[in-house]
């Protein structure tokens, strides 16, 4: 299948007129868009590791509740910082050996490894906390380049094919990651009351360094089966003149500059839909596993059985929300056709809002089913706690794709990748205020209780499906 693909790439390569100041790509296969995008997987993996174990991490390592929003900052400050600066460097960028944006998946899988290697090693907070601002900016140098990858290798009717395959592959390499300590422990191979030096679990570990090879071994994947289109003359004259103009940081800032202040009707209307949903996921992924500890087990104490199970219990409702958002990524392909995008993100976040608003009314005895464990003796139960992911899974997965369907269409193909950086900020923004918020007033104003937390998360998920409605244009920017 690979040669097959590569085959088929030196055909349309030769088949390309390079004077030509216009190029007309082809429809890529189900298998090629599959292979370019396979990369995404152990991006995701990672994520997907810091989402479900972090603040466990911190906690492990003695961090009080209040801390937990300030410790989260990595993520989004790098991401703020790291994609609008990749995605102009990259927009302005070609090597005939390595790219226009493969380099970048490189080099931030290679820091992202390392990270994941080192994590669990840490000894103090500051030392998970140094670790997770090279983890976050090593994810965020591959990720910018790869939003923008989908535009530059996919026709504009293909574009939603492209993003929901990162949704899939959002969707399972979160729910591997999420599900890997679990199945560490009923495979045998650990048990759940091991624990290294610094308190934090054997399978904690042994995790991160399994998404530490997925992380690189995918994006090499992606890298040795996917070639990027060249660019035409025109194009190569255009770069070639953008680099005699000066130093490259101060054009990267300029193009940034210039691209905010052109930003596009659609791309303004999604700022309050970015940041109700982006508030709400960083409230829930930095306080599920207190809000379940407490609700459920009865206990914040680190050091608890009630909490080691309740960390457990993150990475399986967070696994299940991540199957669910790659079992209906590609069925919410037919459904945009029909109802289109906004339609369809405006009752998936209706759905997710819905589904943490009901996280305080269930509980891990009422049973809902249960099936033979295929990791060892026994049966895996799903309580009524696993239904809140049902509603979650299905937002996730628009998260992922419809916004990015919306914008993808409203600007300049040659600026997608400073275009996808600025996008991007529309989601740390909204992290960096709740970090800010939370530490400092909303968790007091909330009664200090994790509970109330994902009550909020709930509500403003709503709110971000009410913006939605209010998006009418896809106007292009004249820049």
């Amino acid at each position: 299948m690979i040669n097959s693909d590569l085959k088929n790439y030196k055909t349309q390569f030769k088949q390309t007129d390079q004077s030509s100041m216009t190029f007309k790509k082809p429809r890529l296969s189900f298998w090629q868009i599959w292979n370019m995008n396979f990369g995404f997987f152990g991006i995701q993996f990672s994520f997907g590791l810091q989402q479900s174990n972090m603040s466990a991490i911190y906690k492990y390592l003695g961090a009080s509740e209040h801390e937990i929003p300030m410790l989260w900052l990595a993520g989004p400050v790098t991401g703020l910082i790291v994609q609008p600066i990749i995605g102009a460097i990259s927009d302005g960028t070609w090597s005939p050996k390595f790219g226009r944006r493969k380099p970048f998946f490189l080099i931030g899988a290679v820091l992202a490894s390392l990270a994941l290697i080192f994590m669990p090693h840490s000894q103090t907070i500051w030392m998970a906390a140094s670790l997770l601002w090279i983890l976050d900016a090593g994810n965020n140098i591959a990720m910018e380049p790869y939003r923008a990858f989908v535009s530059d290798k996919l026709v504009e009717e293909q574009h939603s094919v492209g993003f929901l395959m990162q949704s899939f592959f959002t969707g399972l390499g979160t729910t591997i990651a999420n599900f890997t300590p679990a199945i560490l422990v009923s495979l045998g191979f650990l048990a759940l009351t091991d624990k290294m030096e610094n308190g934090i679990p054997a399978a904690t570990y042994w995790a991160f360094f399994i998404g530490a090879f997925a992380s690189i071994g995918t994006i090499l994947y992606s890298v040795l089966t996917t070639k990027e289109y060249p660019p035409t003359e025109e194009e190569l004259k255009k770069l070639k003149e953008e680099k005699t103009k000066g130093n490259i940081y101060s054009r990267t800032l300029n193009d940034i500059i210039a691209a905010i202040k052109t930003m596009p009707l659609t791309m303004r209307q999604l700022i309050p839909v970015k940041f109700f949903t982006w508030y709400a996921m960083f409230c829930y992924w930095q306080y599920l596993t207190s809000t379940l500890s407490i609700s459920l087990f009865g206990t914040l104490d680190p050091n608890s059985e009630g909490y080691t199970k309740a960390q457990i219990l993150t990475g399986q409702v967070n696994g299940t929300y991540n199957i669910v958002c790659f079992m209906v990524a590609f069925a919410l392909i037919p459904l945009a056709r029909k109802i289109g995008a906004k339609g369809v993100h405006f009752v998936s976040l209706l759905l997710g809002g819905i589904g943490l608003l009901s996280i305080p009314f269930l509980n891990n005895t009422d049973i809902l089913f249960s099936f033979p464990n295929p990791f060892s003796n026994g049966d895996v139960v799903i309580s009524s706690i696993y239904l809140f992911s049902f509603g979650l899974g299905i937002a996730w997965a628009s998260m992922l794709a419809m916004p990015y369907q919306l914008l993808a269409g409203s600007i300049p193909k040659e600026k997608t990748g400073v275009y996808m950086g600025i996008f991007n900020m529309f989601i740390v923004i909204p992290m960096i205020i709740q970090i800010f918020s939370m530490q400092y007033f909303v968790y007091d104003l909330l009664g200090e209780n994790p509970v109330n937390v994902l009550r909020l998360a709930g509500v403003f998920l709503i709110l971000a499906g009410i913006f939605t409605l209010f998006i009418t244009s896809k106007q292009k920017s004249s820049i």
